[in-house]
């Protein structure tokens, strides 16, 4: 009589290369840009239309110039009420952070999450050859996770 084994079959363990796990894998590629003459109420506008928190300025080569966020359009509505200025004239360019920090879409999904939480920011774009190619959110650090959760994270 031979020796029966009771060991059932073994899952194959998934080899780093064969696993998305970079920021180019999970970051969103189709974005919503605003241009730096674009007038503050249409930035606030598309925010709330497309249920979103911010978005890259570009300009016509779709370089980077900056950022404007739901605060920076609180901001020209605040001073505008306070000052009595009308609001139709106020232009992102004036409102936009333009010190804006970038991340690289080849670092790892994990790297990345460790940048959102050193330093607080909500989106990062990711940028190209000088041209803005996409941005990566804490939202989609978290769908990544979600995605890789049936894998063992010490094996990625």
């Amino acid at each position: 009589m031979g020796i029966i084994s009771f060991q059932g079959a073994r899952s194959k363990v998934k080899k780093q290369n064969d696993t998305p796990i970079k920021v180019s894998d999970y970051m969103t590629r189709d974005l919503i840009t605003f241009r730096p003459n674009q007038s503050v109420m249409e930035v606030i506008e598309t925010l709330v239309k497309n249920k979103i928190s911010g978005g890259p300025v570009v300009n016509d080569n779709n370089e980077l110039l900056g950022i404007i966020s739901e605060g920076d359009c609180i901001k020209q509505l605040n001073e505008s009420r306070y000052y009595n200025m009308p609001i139709d004239d106020a232009k992102v360019e004036n409102f936009m952070a333009r010190d804006v920090e970038t991340i690289d879409g080849n670092i790892n999904i994990f790297d990345a999450a460790n940048k959102f939480l050193q330093t607080k920011r909500r989106r990062f774009p990711i940028i190209e050859d000088g041209k803005l190619v996409g941005q990566i959110s804490q939202k989609d650090v978290m769908k990544a996770a979600l995605k890789l959760n049936s894998q063992h994270w010490r094996d990625l």
